[in-house]
């Protein structure tokens, strides 16, 4: 049965509205936005009128969460990852593997076409292969003993044993025969993200101008910027129509440069992630992850020889970091969580829009998540 969204604030496509009411249809779907003066007669209503409406967040690069981790190629593990992140308003993700064997990315491509579409909790988008096509200078918590460069061979086998959901690849553009590896995976509609990488600017922008559209967690797994050498790092500042990856833990990039990214990409090319680990909302303690010893101290995640190895960060907090550290304002904050990592993947969630699937948050004044919605069925709720 259709139903009404009756609330103080809507996250709109186009902006803010204050105060209306937002139909659901009966197929999951949204329908119209109304303003508060058109209040539509005999229907049903749910009444959020104290907090406000987002689209659902969109996390499209996360390795694991509570101790579950998608290189461990479990499905029941990685069904509790989806359940378990509707709690922090994400209703899409992209399951995001770690540098491995080919055999072993082969087995998880496997899993995920048998278990297409049997996700309970936030929706699978597809496969993010974080490697293997890196530099071992660049490798931080990557396994460098499996690095090496393209393969359109393997590619082709990878994609075809997902059933054609491994839908983004991050790579190093310095390694061999890049452009020609892109061109071959952008026709097959896989996102190119470049990352973990020693590149010079020109090598990055061959990547780019060969179809490439992304660059992996910006500023992190990349050669220090000097106006001497702009590497690619200022490619990913100043290449047109880009999308620059972003992690807003405060440890990975310090607020003053969240700030300079955000005043130089703004909100529709930067992709608010977490890469987040199997660590995210666990306790601080010794872990071992992808066969890595990671350390969680203060909620941060460590390798042996002290470096970072991913966060613990969820997207609801990192839209809630930008906001109190002043970067940008709520809504700019919530469409680099919502819709504009679901343009990075030429995908329809993260807006509300007419017969776009209904999902959303409940949010209070605080951007924390009371309530998320998936197809128009409350799906997590605060206790």
């Amino acid at each position: 049965m259709s139903y009404f969204i009756h609330a103080k604030k809507f996250y709109l496509d186009h902006g803010v509205e204050e105060r209306g009411y937002l139909e659901i249809q009966d197929n999951g779907q949204f329908g119209f936005y109304y303003s508060e003066d058109e209040k539509p007669k005999s229907a049903a209503i749910l009444d959020f009128k104290n907090f406000s409406i987002a689209p659902g967040y969109v996390d499209t690069h996360i390795h694991g969460l509570m101790n579950n981790d998608v290189n461990d190629c479990d499905w029941n593990e990685i069904n509790k990852i989806s359940e378990k992140l509707l709690q922090y308003g994400v209703t899409s993700w992209m399951p995001t593997t770690v540098t491995t064997s080919s055999e072993k990315l082969d087995e998880i491509c496997k899993t995920f076409a048998a278990h297409k579409g049997q996700e309970k909790g936030a929706k699978i988008l597809g496969i993010h292969f974080e490697g293997p096509y890196f530099t071992k200078e660049h490798g931080g918590a990557e396994n460098p003993e499996f690095m090496e460069d393209p393969s359109i061979e393997e590619f082709d086998k990878w994609y075809r044993d997902s059933d054609g959901m491994l839908r983004k690849i991050s790579l190093a553009p310095e390694r061999k025969n890049v452009p020609q590896f892109v061109r071959h995976i952008v026709k097959k509609g896989v996102v190119a993200s470049l990352g973990h990488t020693s590149a010079t600017y020109e090598e990055a922008r061959k990547a780019l101008d060969a179809g490439a559209t992304m660059f992996n967690h910006t500023f992190n797994g990349m050669n220090l910027l000097s106006q001497h050498t702009p590497n690619i790092i200022g490619c990913a500042l100043t290449a047109d129509d880009v999308f620059d990856e972003m992690i807003a833990d405060g440890h990975h990039i310090k607020p003053i440069i969240l700030q300079m990214l955000f005043d130089l990409k703004g909100p529709n090319h930067i992709v608010l992630m977490t890469d987040c680990l199997g660590t995210g909302g666990m306790p601080d303690g010794e872990y071992v992850l992808s066969g890595m010893k990671v350390t969680v101290r203060n909620h941060i995640a460590l390798l042996e020889n002290g470096k970072l190895a991913g966060s613990t960060l969820t997207l609801d907090k990192a839209v809630r970091n930008l906001v109190n550290w002043e970067v940008c304002k709520p809504y700019e904050a919530i469409k680099m969580a919502t819709y504009t990592p679901a343009r990075s993947l030429n995908e329809n969630c993260g807006c509300i829009l007419p017969d776009r699937d209904a999902d959303f948050n409940v949010l209070d004044s605080n951007l924390n998540v009371l309530k998320t919605f998936v197809n128009g069925k409350e799906k997590y709720s605060v206790k």
